[in-house]
């Protein structure tokens, strides 16, 4: 890999232009002017942690720089990537979550199977059917396990760890088996120290000064690139074009990541903060990874961005004045539909934030502007950008319940508000009575459901936490009730797939604006997989983050209501929706 400019290769800037009124523009000339006058480009590229709050920034900026230094970690790849094909691997499963995975999930996407080289697959779930769906499409003794987790640590990677490597010890032994994983993360991880005594056959060891949602274009997102045959050095050296036009000696005026970042924070402070992507089908994998850096990075004391990610397009009249509209565009392909429906909405007066990327190659830049970006919208909102308080709230709340379970064997039981047709409906004390006094005592399920969304008031956003299995069929009937609700009521919508979104949006609302309402939707476990050396399934420890994060958001005060379905989970679903559709008539 050669980290400085190819010459001979065209690359162009992605490139960035926005509307966003009058009243913004002079809030924004203003800001950029105090970024120039104060020197503040040059001390964020120096550390400074005075930008933010001063409590210990200046220890997570290792992302700035990591794209410019040697390339022996690539030849060193490039080296495992022939090896592995040379012993007829053929599929590869990323074993992660958060930013650990968001960023292999969108190379997945964005370049899908590569011929020649491994098929990539990632799986950030310990939902029991997820985990069968992706078994079953792996030969596990063609298959190489990547574990990836900065800390070691982090309970659902480490399960997974364990249920894959008990299978492959089944197959092949001890020995063979460790040569079939091997780990990405820090230093002085419990994973290294995991990956050695099982003999992995590679430790692959990250920065520690670089957050997981910083990482993408570190070791953490390089080793599955170049293991699923992306071209990683080409990818890397258009990053690298966005890096140089964000440093310290551009002009403040054309910084693309400042500019970005400043938009952002000055129009968060004028109540527009739910940041609404529009993307081109074709990297539309990138909003997953920019949903986590926005709301894990923003959403503290109060403050923060809410990240709309895979509303479908709507007329003018279903957006309320509190969104950013963010295209992102890619120039290649052909988007009239996306087109219209993005100059409707800046007709009708909403700020519209529009970046065209030239290639799948120069998506690259996007990661390093949008990093940049945060940092700089951290600093405007006076936030610490870079830590994660809440995450690690729910994280407690779960080892709370697991503890219980073994010395009790059950999870504290748990009082309906109501049974009804396949449902149960759960609230705290607090909810169910603010419910109860809605609705009257003799109420039914649709009663309660309309109560709970009249909830929903200007400025609000409806949020889905969905501990579901995340595939087609019920990704399509959540989408339609969140449509339902916003084409209904006006307001933004949100759609969380759990454990996984308790590593990206989770934090934003716990610790963001208190302008959510909430409904978690639960299941009954049909299949269930029993965790290697644990006196529990995956099924459990499931339900126990989502009673763990039901307790945690309702301890602050978020109106947050839980549908449990019994029945047949696709047909409880279909029925959930209709049900809501009739709640909002």
């Amino acid at each position: 890999m050669n980290n400085q400019f190819n010459e001979q290769e065209n690359v162009t800037l992605n490139q960035l232009t926005y509307s966003i009124g009058e009243k913004s523009l002079k809030a924004f000339s203003i800001s950029i002017d105090d970024w120039k006058n104060r020197n503040k480009v040059l001390r964020l590229w120096k550390n400074d942690a005075t930008l933010w709050t001063n409590s210990g920034e200046h220890n997570w900026l290792g992302w700035l720089t990591i794209t410019l230094g040697e390339s022996s970690d690539t030849q060193s790849l490039l080296k495992i990537s022939q090896e592995i094909k040379h012993e007829g691997f053929s599929q590869i499963l990323l074993i992660g979550m958060g930013g650990a995975s968001l960023f292999a999930e969108v190379l997945k996407k964005t370049f899908g199977k590569l011929g020649g080289f491994p098929e990539l697959y990632v799986l950030d779930s310990i939902n029991p059917n997820q985990i069968k769906a992706v078994e079953s499409k792996l030969d596990l003794t063609r298959t190489l396990f990547i574990v990836s987790s900065k800390s070691g640590s982090t309970l659902e990677t480490d399960l997974l760890r364990q249920y894959f490597f008990e299978k492959l010890r089944g197959l092949f032994g001890e020995m063979q088996a460790g040569h079939h994983f091997l780990a990405i993360t820090d230093p002085k991880s419990k994973l290294k120290k995991i990956a050695e005594t099982h003999h992995f056959r590679s430790i692959l060891l990250g920065d520690p000064s670089i957050g997981g949602r910083f990482s993408a274009l570190s070791i953490f997102g390089k080793v599955p690139g170049v293991l699923m045959g992306m071209d990683i050095a080409k990818f890397i050296n258009r990053a690298n074009y966005m890096v140089k036009a964000c440093n310290a000696s551009a002009e403040e005026i054309n910084n693309p990541g400042l500019i970005l970042g400043t938009i952002l924070a000055i129009l968060g402070y004028q109540q527009k903060n739910k940041v609404t992507f529009i993307v081109s089908p074709e990297i539309s994998g990138i909003s997953s990874w920019l949903e986590q850096l926005l709301a894990e990075s923003t959403g503290k004391k109060g403050k923060g961005f809410i990240p709309i990610e895979g509303e479908e397009m709507g007329p003018p009249e279903v957006y309320s004045s509190d969104r950013i509209f963010i295209y992102l565009r890619l120039i290649q392909t052909k988007q009239l539909k996306l087109d219209k429906a993005v100059e409707k909405i800046q007709k009708a007066g909403h700020p519209v934030i529009r970046i065209v990327v030239d290639d799948l190659y120069n998506l690259s830049q996007e990661f390093f502007r949008w990093e940049i970006a945060i940092a700089v919208a951290g600093s405007i909102l006076q936030i610490n950008p870079f830590n994660q308080p809440d995450v690690e709230v729910s994280k407690f709340a779960t080892n709370k319940l697991v503890a219980q379970h073994k010395k009790t064997g059950l999870l504290p039981l748990e009082n309906p508000i109501l049974c009804e047709n396949g449902f149960g409906l759960f609230a705290t004390q607090q909810n169910r009575d603010f419910l109860c006094q809605m609705t009257g005592p003799s109420c039914s399920m649709v009663d309660l459901i309309r109560a709970h969304l009249n909830r929903l008031q200007s400025g609000d956003y409806f949020a889905i936490l969905a501990y579901l299995n995340m595939n087609d069929t019920h990704q399509k009937h959540l989408q339609t009730i969140r449509h339902v609700v916003r084409n209904q009521l006006q307001v933004a919508t949100c759609l969380s797939f759990g454990p996984r979104f308790l590593h990206s949006i989770g934090q934003l609302y716990k610790g963001g604006p208190n302008n959510g309402v909430f409904l978690q939707i639960t299941c009954q476990t049909k299949i269930d997989l029993k965790i290697p050396s644990q006196n529990c399934t995956f099924g459990f420890i499931e339900a126990s983050q989502a009673q763990g994060d039901f307790e945690v958001l309702s301890a602050r005060n978020r109106r947050i209501l839980r549908v449990h379905i019994f029945s047949d989970l696709a047909e409880g679903l279909a029925r959930l929706s209709k049900l809501i559709s009739v709640a909002l008539e």
